[in-house]
């Protein structure tokens, strides 16, 4: 029985309670003839034995009568929201819902949307001490909301805290359901996207100062729990870790990012600076916010590739737009020193990066143009797998020769090999491999 089966077949019995429990709630509540006394007099389905995801989880966070209710409340939109159409119940003498049973409708779903004030009557009734006790499983350092199982939306200031949508996040629910989390997709709502590599370390070549730089990275994410919590320096070392790429493009900084994931089994997310920020007052830190949360939950290694774009240098606030920009900057700031994790940020030029990051960085790598000597270990590793060259093409001519980053030389091998197939042989002649030169030296201004 594969994850899906065993977790539907979990599901319909923790539904079928959380449907015995809304009923006996409502009983109580006005006043009908009910076998029970109290909602805590019916247990929730026995999970020994049972080895679903769903099951899994329960029993490995330990959650109680309360905190189960919480979930299955929040999944019965999703599997079985008729389970919920009892809340839709007017109340005669007002001529509208009941007050008390909170919930809110879908702009697409037509079904009842929980929020806190639904779990509150469902938990607590009309006993104000119980509800004052579920205030704290509703609270952000609580387990289920501070491990991103459960949100409870944002309110006007105005409004009761408990009128916000209690939802279940897209990772648990696809947890719960078809047993494995799904990758976050690409949107405007999540402006990042994951960085791989089918590469390795030898793909990388890099001066010996950051070399050492970006081994102590890797030092970090491989033994910070033993640093923070064995060694008890938690109160003294702040947990996340931050790093400054600078350097011409092409010359590694997105690929040793990628390494560093691929090396501590860690993904990595690269931001898309474009889509985060916003000409919206306040739209800006709220994707940030949202990657950040996500990335939290994850232990993901955040990446701002041309991170100057949003990392950029404060201005006086002369104007109100200066003001704004401003408030992002030191929002930004703020998260970054807060993450648990590791972030690295990516920049051409290093003076474009505000001095109150840099300042926070643990560590700056630059990586520079690669020399002649470096050129040429470029030059082999690209051109030296599965490649037939032209006897007249001197690599190591070609690496004295002509100043390129690594990205360029992969670039040129593309466009050789992509001339040689068009030619239906496999030989790189060095006609093509000139003209792909000229090619890359054409986009940085420069002539071969």
């Amino acid at each position: 029985m594969d994850n899906k089966e065993l977790n539907s077949k979990t599901l319909e019995k923790e539904l079928g309670w959380l449907q015995s429990v809304i009923e006996t709630r409502f009983n109580l509540y006005f006043e009908q003839e009910t076998s029970h006394k109290d909602i805590f007099e019916i247990l929730p389905p026995n999970l020994d034995g049972d080895s679903s995801v769903y099951a899994e989880i329960i029993k490995y966070y330990k959650f109680s009568f309360s905190e189960r209710l919480l979930i299955a409340l929040t999944l019965a939109p999703h599997i079985k929201p008729r389970l919920l159409d009892i809340f839709f119940n007017k109340n005669k003498t007002t001529n509208r819902g009941f007050t008390e049973f909170g919930g809110i409708k879908g702009t697409t779903h037509g079904g009842f949307i929980p929020t806190g004030e639904t779990a509150a009557f469902l938990i607590a009734g009309e006993d104000i001490g119980i509800k004052i006790e579920l205030m704290h499983l509703l609270d952000t350092t609580h387990i289920l909301f501070k491990h991103k199982i459960l949100s409870l939306d944002d309110v006007k200031s105005s409004e009761p805290m408990l009128s916000g949508a209690l939802v279940i996040s897209e990772d648990y629910l696809d947890l719960f359901t078809f047993g494995i989390a799904k990758k976050p997709k690409f949107s405007s709502k999540f402006p990042a996207s994951l960085v791989e590599t089918s590469g390795d370390w030898n793909n990388l070549v890099l001066d010996k100062y950051a070399k050492e730089q970006v081994d102590n990275i890797l030092s970090w994410v491989n033994n910070n729990h033993t640093i923070l919590e064995k060694w008890n320096l938690k109160d003294v070392v702040k947990p996340g870790y931050r790093a400054l790429f600078h350097g011409p493009p092409g010359t590694g900084k997105t690929l040793t990012a990628g390494l560093l994931g691929k090396s501590t089994g860690k993904e990595v997310y690269r931001i898309d600076v474009s889509m985060v920020t916003s000409k919206w007052v306040g739209e800006t830190e709220k994707n940030l916010a949202r990657v950040f949360d996500m990335a939290e939950s994850k232990d993901w290694i955040l990446f701002f590739d041309e991170a100057d774009a949003l990392f950029g240098k404060r201005t006086s606030t002369s104007s109100s737009q200066d003001r704004y920009a401003n408030q992002e900057v030191s929002y930004l700031l703020q998260r970054t020193e807060e993450y648990p994790g590791v972030v690295i940020l990516a920049s051409n030029l290093k003076g474009n990066i505000d001095q109150a990051f840099t300042r926070r960085f643990q560590s700056i790598v630059y990586f520079k143009m690669p020399e002649a000597k470096d050129r040429l270990q470029l030059w082999e590793k690209a051109f030296g797998n599965n490649i037939d060259l032209d006897h007249e093409i001197k690599l190591d001519e070609i690496a004295k020769n002509y100043e390129i980053s690594g990205g360029s030389i992969v670039n040129i091998l593309k466009y050789c090999v992509t001339k040689a197939a068009q030619s239906g042989e496999r030989l790189v002649t060095k006609a093509f491999l000139m003209e792909g030169i000229k090619n890359e030296m054409m986009k940085e201004g420069k002539t071969a």
